[in-house]
């Protein structure tokens, strides 16, 4: 297991955990495995992010790497331009959508995905055993990446039915959440000749707008923007724009998976396997059998998602967290902008507002996510483990993930956070009543495993 690579890069407490000594020693690790440059860095808009682009672009230089600067973009321009300008990696700048105290670096292979999990161990093993590139006689250089938006936009464009997109007029609401699409997204509109309006436009890391998440909570004011200027639909995006959050017309919220669901129309081919992870509606598998494809339940981690992805040659996956990645006509990883614009593209094709596309998915009643915290990290995997057991051998489940129990009219989750001492649960059922009864049944369990702060739920 990795000790330092999360499911999203290394990412802490900036100046505690997640200081510039480490991140100048981890470069050089990172540095190593890449071998040979040029590495392309970016970085999203938080206060600490350009003095570690410097340590970074120092720590390459200094084993002989050269390497550019895009300054500050979204994670997937970065991506985008490292696989289409000829870079040998990329090294982003970024705690994505964790709160302004955080940062971190994600490395970016040079085909834009991120490294594979194995090659995590590889680096890991570097910076442990501190077997870097040493004493190198010939030190790298540091220059400037002008082109980083601009082919990430024209690529972009180039992806989508554009001119059907013109033909629309489209009226936008874009929640920037201050973050690093601000360089991205709002021109991106402009090329599809949308009007667009905008919310938290200024870069800002404290991400003073709302939080750094596109949650349904942090959306009060995308809804409220949607109806006042009378919106097609509305757009949120985490800190870096790899995750999505959207609302229709009404200012009512399309959840992950349903959007997900949306798109199966344009991808799916009979036979085709859908990706998706545990907290997913059983709506979403039963709109992927009803198009003759193939439902595959994952682990949840957006890298976890995508490397299962391309082990399986998917099309199409995603993750309730907002994590939607495109492998048909586009890259596999998630990118957020580029999730926008296939909304765009299928709003445009279709004489249906997005309210009432939402409206022919089967509604099923559910909870958001619940976070019951622990005592420790030890004790949030003995409850996690216990629960497994337990629910494992009494009732239908799936444990690919935790444990997903399954009581025919509903199911309930259980699994361990990958990050925090956190004990995730989700429920679903047909009716309100019975949705009600399985949170009861399970959470009146977990109760007797351990101690858990419930809270009001």
């Amino acid at each position: 297991m990795a000790k330092f690579f999360g499911t999203n890069g290394i990412r802490g407490v900036f100046s505690e955990d997640f200081t510039l000594e480490f991140v100048h020693d981890m470069t050089l690790a990172i540095g190593t495995y890449f071998e040979n440059g040029p590495v392309l860095i970016g970085f999203d808009g938080r206060e600490s992010s350009p003095t570690i682009s410097k340590v970074v672009s120092s720590a390459l230089n200094s084993i002989g790497i050269d390497c550019n600067v895009a300054g500050i973009v979204p994670t997937p321009c970065l991506q985008f331009a490292v696989k289409t300008l000829g870079y040998s990696g990329g090294i982003m700048i970024t705690a994505s959508h964790n709160p302004s105290q955080y940062n971190g670096i994600k490395p970016t292979a040079k085909d834009g995905v991120e490294i594979s999990r194995e090659d995590e161990l590889v680096v890991e093993d570097i910076y442990l055993q501190k077997s870097w590139i040493k004493n190198t006689e010939n030190w790298g250089t540091t220059g400037k990446e002008e082109r980083a938006i601009e082919t990430y936009l024209k690529g972009i464009a180039s992806q989508v039915d554009y001119k059907l997109i013109e033909s629309k007029n489209f009226k936008v609401v874009l929640d920037l959440g201050n973050g690093a699409q601000i360089v991205s997204a709002p021109d991106f509109c402009k090329m599809m000749q949308c009007e667009t309006f905008l919310v938290n436009q200024n870069i800002d890391g404290k991400f003073p707008g709302r939080g750094s998440e596109p949650t349904p909570q942090n959306l009060s004011e995308l809804s409220q923007t949607v109806i006042e200027n009378n919106a097609d639909f509305g757009i949120a995006f985490d800190g870096d724009a790899d995750r999505i959050g959207v609302v229709d017309e009404t200012g009512g919220i399309i959840w992950a998976d349903q959007l997900l669901t949306l798109f199966l129309p344009e991808v799916l081919s009979p036979g085709d396997e859908i990706i998706y992870d545990v907290k997913c509606s059983q709506a979403l598998e039963d709109m992927i059998k009803k198009y003759g494809g193939k439902p595959v339940m994952w682990k949840t981690g957006h890298s976890l998602i995508k490397q299962k992805m391309a082990d399986l040659g998917c099309k199409l996956g995603g993750e309730m967290s907002g994590h939607i990645f495109f492998a048909d006509e586009y890259f596999g990883y998630d990118d957020a902008i580029y999730v926008g614009a296939r909304l765009v593209q299928l709003l445009s094709r279709s004489e249906k507002t997005l309210s009432e596309l939402k409206a022919e998915i089967p509604v099923y009643h559910s909870t958001p996510e619940m976070r019951l915290e622990a005592e420790s990290d030890e004790e949030k995997f003995r409850i996690a483990e216990k629960a497994v057991d337990y629910f494992n051998a009494t009732y239908d489940c799936n444990t690919v993930d935790g444990v997903r129990i399954r009581f025919g009219d509903g199911w309930g989750l259980v699994r361990s956070s990958n990050t925090q001492p956190v004990i995730v649960c989700r429920f679903e059922a047909d009716s309100l009543e019975r949705m009600q009864e399985i949170k009861d049944l399970v959470l009146g369990k977990l109760q007797e495993f351990g101690k858990l702060e419930l809270g009001d739920h």
